[in-house]
C-alpha cells in the first residue's frame, strides 16, 4: 500500500523530512511543497538523500525563484502531477 508523504516545512525549521525518511517504504513517494522545496536545492545534504526519491512542486519552486537550483535526480511536478501522485498512492500523509 503506497503512501504519498507531503512535506511542507524547510529542513532548517522542522524535522519532518528526517522523520519521514525514517519510515518511508520502497513504494512510497515524497512530495516537497511550500518551504520544503528548499530541501531540493543542489548542494544540500537533503537533495542528495532525495535524489531519485523526492519530487518538488514546480509552482512552489518558482514562487521562491529556485527552479534553476534544483538538485540532480529530483523530479518536479505541476498541479496536475500533484493530483496524479495523490490518485496513484493509496493514502496521503502530511508531515508537520
Amino acid at each position: 500500500m503506497a503512501t504519498l508523504h507531503l512535506i511542507n516545512k524547510s529542513p532548517g525549521s522542522s524535522d519532518a523530512l528526517k522523520a519521514c525518511l525514517r519510515v518511508i517504504a520502497a513504494d512510497d513517494a515524497i512530495l516537497l511543497i511550500e518551504d520544503a522545496v528548499y530541501a531540493a536545492l543542489a548542494g544540500t545534504e537533503t537533495a542528495g538523500t532525495l535524489a531519485g526519491l523526492g519530487t518538488a512542486l514546480m509552482a512552489d519552486l518558482e514562487a521562491r525563484g529556485l527552479q534553476r537550483r534544483l538538485g540532480e535526480g529530483i523530479a518536479t511536478v505541476d498541479e496536475h502531477g500533484f493530483v496524479e501522485l495523490c490518485t496513484r498512492c493509496d493514502r496521503v500523509m502530511s508531515w508537520f
